[in-house]
């Protein structure tokens, strides 16, 4: 007879089976934890470029009965979109409470003055980039809209009172100056509008006062984004109409054709879907990473739209063109981290001296 196994004496409870399992849980819970960062990051791509691009198609695209060369009523119309996704989402949340909260909203006037500051803001900052958009190419929209960290830093300092570090300012100067090689090498390829860039540029103006406007706003509506962005975009669907009636639209509107095709309205409703969407899909992945990763995040994906745009439009770049993106990328992304270690090092002192 062969002598009987002891199995009690295996050590199915000792110590290092125990940190074996607890290892591999955790391993398990990183697991999930990156590749939910990964899905938010997609979407967040996704999201981002596919709004550029239907934009584009909207107001300067090349297919009959698909483009309406009325801009701001296109950015009128996401804005409509984005009240009602407001008040479905609203409505929805009280009879599925289980799937997330949502402020119940209203009609009050008061808090529609209040915000109004921000609101036209908000209407020359969307009017401005959709205007840029419809004049440059999407492969240029990043260069053309590059100047926004500029006039954060200069804004910040003129209504804010906040200076800069010297290397924040070096940051900034490489990124004017990549900047001002993509608009040379731009009219070298012989597609670049003058009036596009300008739109650009005051589009990455009211781009920083915005984020300053904010911050002041937010109090009204007691820290609620959602109910800011209902108000905000309640606001500019009253600012944008008279807007439309000055900038000559109500013709072109009145001549367009396209009105029984359905693929203008899909992409319309689609352009609305998607502009309420970013902002959701940003503040949820600064939450999954950080504003730090947001940015390199952003950087990367304007860096990705470009290349695809190039190879979607079929169009050849000199190699110059390319260097400017890069430098404007460069310059970006270590404003960012100059920023960061700037934060960081205001945390220590705080801590320190408390």
């Amino acid at each position: 007879m062969y002598p009987r196994q002891q199995y009690s004496s295996l050590p199915i409870s000792s110590p290092n089976l125990k940190r074996k399992m607890e290892k591999l849980g955790a391993e398990e819970s990183l697991l999930k934890k990156y590749l939910r960062i990964f899905a938010v990051v997609t979407v967040y791509w996704a999201v981002s470029i596919s709004l550029v691009f239907i934009n584009k198609a909207l107001l300067s695209g090349s297919t009959n009965g698909t483009t309406v060369d009325a801009p701001l009523f296109v950015t009128w119309f996401q804005c409509v979109v984005t009240v009602a996704l407001c008040a479905i989402l609203a409505f929805g949340a009280k009879f599925f409470p289980n799937f997330g909260k949502f402020p119940e909203l209203g009609f009050d006037v008061q808090v529609m003055l209040k915000v109004l500051p921000l609101s036209l803001v908000f209407v020359a900052m969307i009017s401005f980039n959709n205007l840029c958009l419809k004049y440059v190419g999407v492969a240029f929209y990043y260069i053309g809209r590059s100047l926004t960290t500029v006039f954060n830093v200069l804004m910040t300092w003129i209504l804010l009172g906040e200076k800069t570090s010297f290397s924040a300012l070096i940051c900034c100067a490489i990124i004017v100056g990549g900047f001002w090689l993509g608009v040379d090498q731009e009219g070298v390829a012989g597609s670049l509008s003058i009036s596009g860039t300008i739109y650009g540029v005051l589009a990455s103006l009211f781009v920083s006062l915005n984020s300053i406007y904010t911050k002041k706003v937010l109090p009204f509506v007691d820290q609620s984004i959602w109910l800011l962005g209902y108000y905000n975009n309640l606001n500019a669907c009253l600012l944008f109409l008279p807007l439309m009636l000055l900038n000559g639209e109500l013709p072109t509107l009145m001549a367009f054709e396209g009105y029984s095709n359905l693929t203008f309205w899909t992409m319309m409703v689609a352009g609305g879907v998607f502009g309420f969407a970013i902002g959701y899909v940003t503040g949820l992945q600064i939450q999954v990473t950080s504003p730090l990763t947001h940015n390199i995040s952003g950087t990367a994906k304007a860096c990705a739209q470009t290349v695809l745009a190039t190879y979607w439009y079929s169009e050849v770049k000199p190699f110059l063109w390319w260097i400017s993106n890069w430098v404007v990328l460069f310059g970006s992304a270590a404003y960012t981290r100059v920023r960061q270690q700037e934060m960081e090092k205001n945390h220590k002192s705080k801590v320190i001296a408390s």
